[in-house]
């Protein structure tokens, strides 16, 4: 992974690629613009030429663009119909109830609470209010609380107030003009997107505000370098024709062809807003499309909070026991997905998928790994979210083993990786605020996996 210094220094200054030697010439003449920022709330575009992907770009003048701050709410007489008691053993997440403004799709948003700012009552307006760490206790940064023994009574309605913040990002566009203004976003607490732009305009840069920031940096600024992820031109056979060979021929002759997706929380739903938008169900979508004379049958294997050891740990006849769940069902293809591998070394990636390969060969199965999609960074190892290299010794171990064996590589996390170059923060893709992909997250694993094809 690249020093923080030297991406923001790269990503603000975009290189310009001439189209023809007298256009080339004319840009080495021509100062490249730079976005950079001016103030707390200011940004700055100067004059000069941008390229976005393929297409360049020509900025007149400079402009400076005031930035709205951080989207704050305030809430006032929000109502708790009663308290669990404050759990300070359990995941930060789940200690007690989760603050409605901040609850995502099965945790909280971190960091939005101002936390001096949280106020429980014995009844809306002017209640008496509660003692904090007397009569009830706070998660401040998950912003989840709970009431102690002796505290607020069991069985008792509460009303908070609090301000919180919620996640924007805003975009810094070129009209059909040639004018550069900024278009604000739609605040969200876990998964705010840019706004649209119209048709002939070129968005330039993105601007991510977490809730609660303090001010703006060069962090802030997502120029985008690439607004798509680049496919390989490749020539020949594609990678499931040399790697997936049975799968590929029943595809195209339209034989019947089964594919299991065996996998975490991730495989198993969460957090797709359908089943239609699952990766595994849209990479059969996607497959129909390439071969529309495809018999295809999809059988899904996910156990959330699980791993690869969990299904081979399970006894006879459990549910999720590897052999019941996985090896009976005999498919042509199994796409496997788990990020709660992460924890294993190229070292052990090695030795545990060798005996999963040689059971998957004993019945006659091909087979497919994902690398993961990006989570907190923290559990990455990395002390920022500009993740453009996948610093997971785990993902490492994928590439080699799937190399040394044959195996194919839907390599999902370069995707993931990419979205920095598309101006995109990846953590606006994650609905819990953690390590689950909303429907666009889904979307890069079933794109990974039609790139085999």
């Amino acid at each position: 992974m690249r020093d923080r210094r030297t991406f923001l220094k790269e990503a603000c200054y975009v290189t310009l690629l001439g189209a023809s030697a007298e256009g080339a010439n004319a840009v080495e003449r021509e100062e490249k613009a730079r976005i950079r920022v001016t103030g707390e709330w200011e940004i700055q575009v100067s004059a000069g030429t941008f390229q976005v992907g393929r297409k360049r770009v020509h900025i007149g003048q400079e402009t400076l663009l005031k930035v709205s701050p951080t989207t704050l709410l305030t809430i006032k007489d929000e109502k708790y119909d009663s308290l669990p008691i404050y759990n300070p053993k359990a995941a930060p997440w789940t200690r007690g109830a989760k603050l409605k403004q901040l609850a995502t799709s099965e945790t909280t948003a971190p960091n939005m609470l101002v936390t001096s700012s949280l106020v429980l009552k014995s009844a809306p307006g002017s209640g008496s209010a509660y003692q904090l760490g007397r009569d009830y206790d706070l998660e401040a940064q998950w912003a989840t609380f709970g009431r102690m023994e002796g505290g607020v009574p069991a069985n008792t309605p509460v009303w908070a107030d609090y301000v919180c913040g919620w996640g924007r990002i805003d975009s810094i566009v070129l009209e059909r003009g040639g004018k550069i203004v900024l278009r604000e976003g739609k605040p969200h607490n876990a998964t705010p997107q840019a706004p649209s732009i119209a048709p002939k305009e070129t968005r330039i840069a993105n601007i991510w505000l977490p809730g609660n920031l303090k001010r703006l940096s060069e962090e802030s600024l997502y120029p985008i370098v690439e607004p798509a992820y680049p496919l390989a031109k490749g020539k020949g056979e594609s990678s499931a024709q040399r790697l997936l060979p049975k799968t590929y021929q029943k595809l195209t002759s339209g034989e019947p062809v089964h594919i299991l997706a065996w996998g975490d929380s991730v495989t198993a739903g969460g957090e797709a807003s359908s089943v239609e938008t699952r990766y595994q169900n849209r990479f059969i979508a996607l497959l129909k499309e390439r071969f529309p004379q495809a018999n295809i049958r999809l059988t899904t294997a996910g156990w959330g909070g699980r791993n690869t050891d969990s299904f081979l740990n399970e006894p006879p006849g459990a549910e999720f026991n590897f052999d019941h769940a996985v090896i009976s069902q005999r498919p042509d293809l199994i796409v496997m997905e788990f990020v709660n591998d992460a924890w294993m070394s190229p070292e052990v990636v090695e030795q545990k998928y060798s005996y999963l390969l040689k059971r998957f060969q004993n019945i006659g199965a091909e087979w497919a790994i994902l690398t993961p999609h990006y989570v907190r960074a923290d559990w990455m190892n990395s002390n920022t979210e500009r993740v453009e290299s996948d610093p997971r010794p785990y993902v490492a171990g994928v590439r080699q083993f799937c190399a040394k064996h044959g195996i194919a590589i839907a390599d999902a996390s370069l995707r993931w990786g990419h979205l920095v170059k598309e101006g995109i923060p990846y953590m606006t893709l994650l609905s819990n605020s953690i390590n689950h992909p909303n429907d666009a997250g889904h979307e890069l694993f079933a794109q990974a996996l039609m790139e085999l094809f």
